[in-house]
């Protein structure tokens, strides 16, 4: 293809953090971002050309963006495949990933059925629609187990961990009368319950489709609490084996996949070495970010490069590297301001990624730390001295 500077404007639905991070990759290409989002003023906005404020499912709102983008992406599974998929048909704008894609992907059911009956190994899981299925699915998977909205989750909302019988009802009530994507008028049909996965560590690897082309960054470990995501460590303090096993899954889930772009894909490496797959994003995702300092391409500019058709850059790493997540610290919503900032621009070797959220909330992330060893440097201790520094920032 003929690639020429500047660059093609890209719609992006969702002007969130990973917009944000979007635009800051999309300037150095001479590429312009327009987005579409509900939030005045959202993260994204300080790096993007213009917003459409509006929300994620605004028929009106998609067409101005595809009329006015060579490319449409989208950076949240709150996009609507079916509108996405008509917005381009009338408009001539492509969208990637395809909406077939995000259609599989949206839907944790659907997304485990279309993976297991493609081969990719999965933890054992069930479709519930009622208390009294979810009771014979946990009979038959065993305690403990989780219990997810199939719809709609996302940094540990959407989960519950079912530990005894006796926390069944209480389980099922959140997710399906009260989690993400259920509705009063069709409470049920929205759960899946997962069995249990004895798990050494949990392991991501971001891989990408382009136009011919695919490739994957290095595996990285990802190390949650809570259901969020607080810290990756690359490379994987994993055995080689496990490394190269995560990486030919990670492959075969990209052969389920229609459309260019990075995907994130999360697993679990199993106590015994197996790996299994946990979940996938049809994006950028956290789990990537350590790309920005720590790879020769980022995992935005990666992207960028994909759903436009430009040819893929290179995923090696520069040398080992950490992310921390900067969770909200504060018992109650209130303005933002981050404190002590300036210990992390004393360290050396160290980045802070602030999201430019206007407020702050309970575990809400609002930011990133990554710290960039040399080639001799110890991922463990890396990690230690990366969460000190992350520990001393505080919205308090």
């Amino acid at each position: 293809m003929n690639v020429t500077a500047p660059g093609p404007t890209v719609g992006v639905v969702g002007g969130g953090q990973l917009g944000r991070m979007l635009g800051e990759a999309a300037a150095p290409l001479g590429m312009e971002l327009l987005v579409v989002d509900p939030t005045p003023d959202p993260p994204a906005a300080p790096v993007t050309r213009d917003q459409l404020v509006a929300d994620f499912d605004d028929r009106d709102a998609l067409r101005e963006l595809a009329e006015r983008a060579a490319y449409l992406t989208y950076e949240i599974e709150l996009a609507d495949p079916d509108l996405l998929e008509s917005v381009s048909e009338q408009t001539g704008t492509p969208v990637h990933p395809h909406p077939d894609t995000l259609r599989t992907i949206e839907d944790k059911l659907v997304q485990k059925r279309r993976l297991e009956d493609a081969g990719v190994p999965v933890p054992p899981f069930r479709g519930v629609d009622s208390l009294a299925e979810l009771r014979e699915a946990l009979d038959e998977l065993g305690y403990p187990a989780m219990l997810k909205a199939r719809k709609g989750g996302y940094d540990g909302r959407g989960n519950v961990p079912i530990e005894t019988p006796e926390d069944a009802e209480s389980a099922f009530e959140t997710i399906v009368r009260a989690g993400p994507g259920a509705t009063p008028e069709d409470p049920a049909g929205a759960a899946m319950i997962e069995g249990f996965v004895d798990f050494e560590r949990e392991l991501a690897v971001m891989a990408v489709q382009g136009d011919g082309e695919e490739d994957a960054f290095p595996v990285t470990e990802t190390i949650h609490r809570a259901e969020i995501l607080r810290e990756t460590v690359s490379p994987a303090r994993a055995e080689p084996a496990v490394r190269e096993r995560a990486r030919e899954i990670a492959f075969d889930v990209l052969d389920v996949l229609d459309g260019r772009g990075v995907f994130g894909i999360e697993l679990f490496e199993g106590s015994d070495g197996d790996i299994l797959l946990n979940e996938i994003a049809p994006r950028p995702h956290n789990s990537g970010h350590w790309t920005i300092e720590g790879g020769l391409t980022s995992q935005f500019e990666q992207h960028l490069r994909a759903v436009a058709g430009w040819p893929l850059g290179a995923t090696d790493r520069r040398s080992p590297t950490v992310t921390a997540n900067i969770l909200g610290d504060v018992e109650n919503q209130q303005p933002a301001t981050l404190r002590n900032v300036d210990r992390v621009l004393e360290a050396s070797g160290t980045a802070l990624h602030y999201y430019g959220k206007n407020e702050v909330r309970q575990r809400r992330k609002m930011g990133h730390v990554t710290a960039v060893g040399d080639s001799d440097s110890e991922p463990t201790a890396l990690l230690e001295r990366t969460r000190a520094i992350r520990d001393d920032l505080t919205f308090e």
